[in-house]
């Protein structure tokens, strides 16, 4: 099975993918992850990466999934495994599925408001040394504007600021409703309420995904 969980920026998607990877013993696959590590490898598919991300353009569809094939064809992903937030559109769903058609394929929606991932997203700091990651409303540093790593400087990203969440939010809504009705009518889409903790929102995504693995198995063994 693959599980590809959606959401907009700072739902939890991240954070859900790390736990479910250990929970099922099946890898973690971030789109950006990937280009950042092909990146700083300095292989071939990076250095066009590389400069697409210099001169500010997306990197296109074609080194996103020259990347993906790599990682997906690891020995590793053929129990399955986890996308965090990859496809973002209709056409790129279409022909991963063309691509990437050997699994039951589960997606999994984290539902957030706009006011709530507002409360989130200001209240995140990173540190200015290092790149750690802390949240005033969930996990604090031990000393305050310092990081616990390093003792770095913590502070807010660009990104983080009201007026630029709020815009995103919207980008994706409008991005990903299409992407929404597709999965929907292919009845492998499910949405959960990301306004609890990390670990309530957990149980919920497991308990979908332990009933369809049982769903996928008795529809398998009809076959048999």
């Amino acid at each position: 099975m693959r599980i590809i969980l959606l959401g907009p920026p700072g739902a939890g998607k991240g954070t859900q993918a790390e736990l479910l990877s250990k929970k099922l013993g099946i890898p973690k696959i971030s789109t950006g992850d990937l280009l950042r590590d092909e990146i700083a490898k300095g292989s071939e598919l990076g250095i066009k990466a590389k400069k697409k991300v210099e001169k500010g353009e997306l990197v296109d569809d074609e080194l996103v999934f020259a990347i993906l094939k790599n990682r997906i064809e690891r020995d590793d992903c053929k129990k399955g495994y986890i996308l965090d937030g990859f496809p973002r559109n209709v056409a790129q769903a279409e022909r991963f599925y063309k691509m990437f058609n050997d699994q039951e394929e589960l997606v999994i929606e984290i539902s957030v408001s706009e006011d709530e991932l507002v409360r989130r997203l200001t209240s995140r700091r990173i540190c200015k040394k290092c790149g750690a990651t802390y949240n005033l409303l969930f996990f604090k540093p031990r000393v305050e504007n310092k990081c616990d790593v390093c003792g770095g400087e913590l502070i807010r990203r660009d990104d983080d600021r009201e007026e630029v969440i709020r815009k995103r939010f919207r980008v994706y809504e409008k991005e990903t409703k299409p992407l929404i009705n597709y999965y929907y009518k292919k009845g492998n889409y499910f949405r959960v309420a990301g306004d609890a903790d990390i670990n309530e929102i957990f149980n919920r995504i497991y308990a979908i995904i332990k009933s369809n693995m049982r769903r996928f198995a008795e529809r398998k063994s009809d076959y048999l």
